[in-house]
Parts: structure tokens; sequence; C-alpha cells
């Protein structure tokens, strides 16, 4: 059975508003969404992820043993440097994202929440004989996010995970509300995803359902490793790179201002010039409102919609921009 997450401290910072699905028990907002976004793009607040799940796995052959399972190269990883990773199913499905850091004696890594309980199982099923010890650290560890460009000071027991995006901060729960003091303002995840589908940015639950492969979300390059050995989904992986033909693409949607209503993720998308009874081409992943850009979306549509095509997302005008080359 699901361990049961306790809410975050900080939903009793003033103004807070709780997250829904897939971020529960941590803050939507904290009464300005725009105002938070724009902080964050300052290089200014953090964001509360202590939501998040956190494992650690230790041991002199960590690195090794998580080479063999994931599609990132990290038998050398260095110290301090932050990767990002997946782990697919036999058939090349996406089945887990993480986070990594190793900081010289363990190797540290976040993923979504809830998603800890099966990849604890999963490793575990794949320790055999490997010299490594997996510990999920959620209970103790909270991770907080620093936009780019920030000050702030991590505190000398956080471990950094820091990327061109801003730095990740396992952090012990009890130094949740202290560094929240120092360090705001405070913003939540409404922010941060805005700032994410601005950047397309694809996240595991919400670009992803049970066909998507990494192609399809542009994940090779920077999670997945090409020239590496061996590893479950590889072969997929490889036809499809030899090929150039992911089944569909990610792309960016500039949607319609005027619209109050944003279209909810799974909401069908069409050519504009088949109408709202047209057939459906792909699905609306994640929908936000940015504070330049107004309503944006990401979206999973079929490889063959052109690129230059007017969208509707359910009965929303949307621009399309490539993510993923067709």
């Amino acid at each position: 059975m699901p361990r049961q997450r306790e809410a975050s401290p900080l939903l009793s910072l003033p103004g807070a508003v709780p997250a829904e699905a897939p971020d529960e028990g941590v803050a939507a907002h904290y009464g300005d969404l725009f105002r938070e976004q724009r902080a964050l793009a300052d290089g200014r607040g953090f964001v509360d992820l202590s939501h998040r799940g956190v494992i650690t796995v230790s041991g002199p052959e960590r690195l090794s043993w998580l080479h063999l399972l994931l599609t990132q190269h990290v038998t050398e990883l260095p110290p301090g440097h932050a990767t990002e990773a997946l782990i697919l199913s036999a058939n090349g499905h996406i089945e887990h994202a993480l986070y990594l850091v190793d900081d010289g004696e363990t190797t540290w890594l976040h993923t979504e929440p809830g998603d800890e309980e099966p990849l604890l199982a999963y490793l575990e099923s794949m320790k055999f004989f490997y010299r490594v010890e997996i510990a999920d650290r959620t209970p103790e560890y909270a991770v907080v996010h620093l936009p780019a460009g920030s000050i702030a000071e991590a505190p000398k027991d956080a471990v950094v995970r820091e990327t061109a995006h801003g730095r990740d901060l396992f952090l012990p729960r009890g130094e949740l509300e202290p560094f929240a003091a120092a360090n705001g303002p405070a913003a939540g995840t409404l922010a941060l995803e805005a700032l994410r589908v601005e950047a397309h940015r694809p996240r595991l639950g919400l670009e992803t359902d049970h066909r998507t492969i990494p192609h399809e979300l542009g994940w090779i390059g920077t999670a997945v490793h090409l020239q590496k050995g061996c590893y479950r989904g590889q072969e997929t992986v490889a036809r499809v790179h030899n090929l150039g033909k992911p089944p569909r693409r990610l792309v960016f949607l500039h949607l319609d201002g005027s619209e109050v209503h944003l279209p909810p993720h799974g909401a069908p998308v069409r050519l504009a010039a088949d109408g709202p009874e047209g057939r459906q081409l792909g699905f609306i992943t994640t929908s936000a409102r940015h504070h330049e850009l107004g309503p944006i979306a990401l979206a999973l549509v079929k490889r063959n919609v052109p690129v230059d095509a007017p969208l509707l997302a359910e009965s929303t005008a949307a621009a399309q921009e490539v993510v993923v080359e067709p």
C-alpha cells in the first residue's frame, strides 16, 4: 500500500493554496502566480518540492551498477555533476525518470511524487550480487528548487544538484522551514510548471503515457546516451534513432489568449481546419499561464501532423512550435 505522505509545513505560509495532482502536498501558489513566476525568472526565491521522492544508492559499485540499468552513461559520473536518466521497459517505453547527482560516496536521485516506491522495488529486484545499498530517503530529505541565477546559499548538510535550469537541494526535512524563512519569496509549483513548459522540458506522467518512447519527447541526448552499452529497451532506442521515425512528437503551443479556460491534461488536439469534431491527432500534456507568453501548453501529436498547421486544443485555437522534429 502506498505510503501516505504528510503535507509540507510550508503550506502554512501566508497565501498558500494547495496544489492538485500530481503535486499534492505542496503549494500550487502563494497568492500571486505571475509575481512568483517573475521572481523565479529573475533568479529569486525557491520552490518547495518536498513531495518528490528521494532515493540514494551507495556502495563501491553503485555507478557501474546504475550504468547497467539506466539510459544515461554514469560509470564515470564526477562528484557534483548533475545528470538525468530514464528506466525503460523491454519494449523501450518510459517507466521512470530520475534526476541524479553523486557526492563521491552516494548517488542521490529524486523522482516524481509516489514513483519512489515502484522505482525502489525495481532497483532492489536488480541488485543481485552487486555491492550496493539502496534506500528510500523521502521521509528524511526534502527537495527544494532554486532558480538559475539564485545567490541563495545551500546549507552545509544539503546535497546540491546544479543544472542550467537551477539547483535542486536535497535538504534535511527539519531544515525546510528555516531555509524558507531565510530564502524567500516562496513560489508554487504552478510557477515552476509554467517555466518548464516554456523551456519545452517533459515530465514523467504528464508528457508520458504507457507507450511513450524517449525520442517523442526530446529526451535523446539529455537523458539517453546513444553510445553506451546494453540496457533494457536499448533495441527500441537504437532502431527508432536509426530510422528517425518516432510515432509521435512533442510540440509547444501558444493558446488563444482570449480563452479563460485552459485545456486540461488529456484534452484532444485536432487540426483547426477540421473543427472541434475532427479527428483527434494528439492530446494536451501540460497547459499553463505564463507571465509573458500568456496561455501556453505542451502536447503530444502524431508525427505526420504538418509543423505549420494551426491546431485546436479542445475548442481553443493553438499555434505550434516544433520541439521534436518530425
